[in-house]
């Protein structure tokens, strides 16, 4: 029997609205601000909440002084489509030179690292 349920996946960094909006504009939903807490509501799979962290420092992807702490895998269609359009948002690149591969990783405008997945 589980001791827990996954509630939230929660992303710490600098602005919490700003980072629900990228991500209420990639997966839908609506974003909820409660004080230093903002939720993305509304949207398929595990619920995203973002929080206010001082002096937030990204993870690096590849994680060469420590690691990357962990991703979200983003499931799409069209990788080409969906690329054009995360890069719109503000995301940049991380690795996405294979274009052969199934996935390619983004990092969000905080620095934290996403894949889009057609898998």
């Amino acid at each position: 029997m589980a001791v827990a349920a996954l509630g939230a996946v929660v992303l710490g960094c600098p602005d919490p609205i700003a980072l629900a909006n990228f991500y209420a504009a990639l997966l839908g939903g609506k974003v909820e601000q409660q004080e230093d807490w903002v939720d993305l509501t509304g949207i398929t799979g595990t619920p995203l909440a973002f929080q206010a962290v001082p002096g937030f420092v990204p993870p690096q992807w590849p994680g060469s002084q420590g690691s990357q702490q962990f991703h979200l895998d983003l499931t799409v269609q069209d990788l080409d489509a969906a690329e054009r359009e995360v890069l719109a948002l503000g995301a940049t690149v991380l690795e996405a030179d294979d274009r052969e591969r199934t996935f390619r990783v983004y990092a969000d405008p905080a620095g934290h690292p996403f894949c889009l997945c057609a898998c």
